[in-house]
């Protein structure tokens, strides 16, 4: 007996399925998974597969062609990941579990991420042991500090959650990258381990954590690195979800020290009240900095981000905002991170 069509194209195609804007995720056995994925906010809203043939499931999902895509298939009786088995790209997603993934037609990783092209010099990266002073949690924190190989002084940006930034985005090599084909300007880094089970308290709106920020990191990065003072040129602050919120707090209470905030996906909003940072964009005289916003269109914060971004713009902040087509996931951060270091550092 032939095998059901979309069985066949299955076993020569993968998981998914992929035609034009659409996406038809595939499962054979008796009982269906489960699929939870970016587009509808993982276990909060997770899709049931109709029955296709015998055996036979599918579930399909419209999709800008451009879209970078996770997804897992959930099994209803354990309520645990079950792996794609059409579908080995597999990728830990920077929160909680492994995704697969998958590209759609016109989506692809930043050319920028792939390895250190031609005319690129690798900078240098070391590792820190840094006393909190009790700011933040911890007698020592991870700091790890980047200098470009370059002997003028340069600006620095402090990046949070530091370590996931090298890991998993490799931002060091996106900014090497981008300094040899004269994309932006050279500048440090102070990637900053975030606070592991404290990350939630830190980064909301934490002003022990700019006590932390200016009072030990920055001195660390004065000692180490090779650096314009803060009042000569204005200094970079970046994260994403509360990194992102953290960020654009650090900008508007320390305006004159980070005058670039680059926020990718900032938790901006609270489920249930409004974060501080709004206060201070609502209420507080505008500061002069310069401010990158960016969210997914499959991200749940998306809304928040075009909130803030709006009241940015009704206040007269220099703001711009992108979107793209991705998750919150520290891939669709890693594709378009250059962006916005482009805006802020051309």
């Amino acid at each position: 007996m032939p095998a059901h069509p979309i069985l066949a194209l299955d076993r020569t195609a993968g998981n998914p399925i992929i035609e034009s804007e659409t996406a038809t995720f595939i499962w054979q056995g008796k009982v269906a998974p489960l699929l939870i994925d970016d587009l509808h906010n993982w276990e909060e809203n997770p899709q049931t597969m109709q029955r296709a043939g015998t055996d036979l499931w599918s579930c399909t999902l419209v999709l800008a062609a451009d879209a970078y895509f996770e997804y897992a298939f959930l099994s209803p009786k354990t309520n645990e990941r079950i792996p794609d088995p059409q579908n080995p790209n597999r990728v830990w997603n920077g929160i909680n579990a492994y995704n697969n993934y998958f590209y759609m037609p016109r989506g692809e990783s930043t050319p920028f991420v792939n390895s250190i092209k031609a005319g690129a010099r690798g900078g240098v990266i070391s590792r820190h042991k840094l006393p909190t002073k009790e700011f933040v949690v911890g007698v020592n924190r991870t700091v790890y500090l980047y200098q470009p190989l370059i002997n003028t002084p340069v600006p620095l940006v402090v990046v949070h959650d530091g370590p996931d930034y090298l890991k998993r985005a490799r931002l060091n090599v996106i900014v090497e990258n981008m300094i040899a084909a004269k994309r932006i300007r050279p500048f440090a880094m102070a990637l900053v381990q975030n606070g592991g089970t404290a990350r939630n308290l830190e980064y909301s709106c934490s002003e022990s954590t700019l006590g932390f920020v200016s009072d030990c990191v920055i001195p660390l990065a004065q000692e180490h690195l090779t650096l314009t003072p803060p009042g000569d040129e204005p200094y970079g602050v970046l994260g994403a979800s509360l990194g992102g919120l953290m960020a654009l707090f650090t900008g508007m209470r320390l305006p004159n020290v980070f005058g670039r905030v680059l926020s990718q996906s900032g938790a901006f909003i609270m489920p249930d009240h409004q974060s501080v940072v709004t206060d201070l964009v609502r209420y507080a005289p505008p500061s002069d900095i310069n401010i990158w916003i960016e969210a997914g269109r499959y991200d749940w914060l998306l809304e928040n981000n075009r909130q803030m971004f709006a009241l940015l713009k009704e206040k007269n902040y220099q703001a711009t905002y992108h979107e793209f087509s991705g998750g919150h996931n520290y891939t669709s951060w890693r594709n378009e991170i250059w962006r916005g270091l482009e805006e802020l550092f051309r």
